[in-house]
């Protein structure tokens, strides 16, 4: 499963045609129209999906699979997972980045000084915070913020910042 990103989960058959309620883990649910190469993990196989129809419902997501018309089709996968590959998530717009791309990244200050790898990503209602872990053990957080955050490099996996007054304290 390396290389595979969970956009959801199926949580339950919605009427008899073939249709699934989905849990996204996704912030934009209308990624899921027309998706194709969907891959369902169902603990024994990973099957290849393509939607036909995607309908939000409350916190849910509805989907139609193509060739999966019948209850029966889809009630065994009830509690699987969602994923598609690297190449086929969504492009970020500039300066967004996925969590799982950000993880272990090292993070330099502007006179790259190695402060430690991120660890995980906080999301707020403001903005994002990152949690960088040094060498001791210890947690520092970064608000991802254009203050702060002053160049992301993905490709050679390090983040420079900027040490804002008080963030080392």
């Amino acid at each position: 499963m390396k290389d595979l990103y969970q956009v959801g989960a199926i949580t339950q058959t919605h009427g008899i045609k073939g249709e699934v309620k989905v849990f996204p883990m996704t912030d934009d649910i209308s990624r899921f129209k027309n998706m194709k190469d969907l891959i369902l993990d169902t603990g024994k196989e990973q099957i290849k999906l393509d939607v036909v129809s995607a309908r939000a419902q409350k916190n849910l997501v509805i989907l139609k699979f193509k060739g999966y018309d019948d209850i029966n089709q889809v009630e065994k996968y009830k509690g699987c997972g969602l994923f598609v590959t690297k190449d086929n998530r969504v492009k970020c717009d500039k300066d967004e980045y996925f969590i799982a791309d950000l993880i272990d990244v090292t993070v330099v200050d502007e006179e790259e000084r190695q402060l430690g790898k991120i660890t995980d990503v906080i999301t707020t209602g403001a903005n994002d915070v990152y949690v960088v872990e040094d060498d001791h053990g210890r947690e520092i957080l970064f608000p991802a913020i254009k203050e702060c955050i002053l160049n992301v490099d993905l490709k050679n996996n390090i983040m420079k910042v900027h040490v804002m007054d008080g963030l080392l304290d």
